[in-house]
């Protein structure tokens, strides 16, 4: 049992981790022709950050950074909130707080990804006719099954 918290806890953490590299690195669209990407907060070209994104402006974008910004936020508590358990509460009981905030943080992860494939990862908004997605767009996606995984264990499982 130990064992297997010890592992959830350790995805957990990875999963945080992740979640901000996705957030915060400018990789989720590559083109294929110039050496450039878009995140969701500026325009690289040519390992040069500077430009603001085009579509800066648009409530679709801000939807996205504020429900990424959301599951970071939802994941650190929900690891808080595990700690917290793992230390004051009484056995037999399950991790049920801990499993409700990382569903959530699952939630804001799938919506914000979801709109973001709706409206910018085909390449037409970001003006790259020939793209690719980046590793922050796989990176979010890889966080958004390990959120989901995390919270039903956190459910199911019980302090022993």
């Amino acid at each position: 049992m130990l064992v297997l918290l010890a592992g959830i806890f350790v995805v957990h953490i990875a999963t945080v981790i992740m979640l901000f590299v996705s957030t915060i690195a400018n990789v989720w669209v590559v083109s294929d022709m110039t050496k450039a990407s878009v995140g969701l907060w500026k325009n690289c070209t040519v390992g040069n950050c500077e430009g603001s994104l085009v579509y800066g402006h648009e409530d679709a974008l801000k939807a996205v950074q504020a429900f990424m910004i959301l599951s970071i936020i939802f994941s650190v508590i929900s690891l808080v909130v595990f700690v917290f358990q793992l230390f004051t509460m009484e056995k037999g009981n399950r991790f049920f707080l801990s499993g409700a905030t990382m569903l959530v943080c699952w939630l804001c992860i799938m919506v914000g990804v979801s709109i973001y494939t709706n409206h910018y990862a085909g390449g037409q908004q970001t003006f790259f006719y020939q793209s690719h997605h980046g590793y922050c767009f796989i990176l979010t996606w890889i966080c958004f099954c390990f959120s989901f995984i995390i919270g039903i264990l956190y459910l199911v499982l019980r302090k022993k």
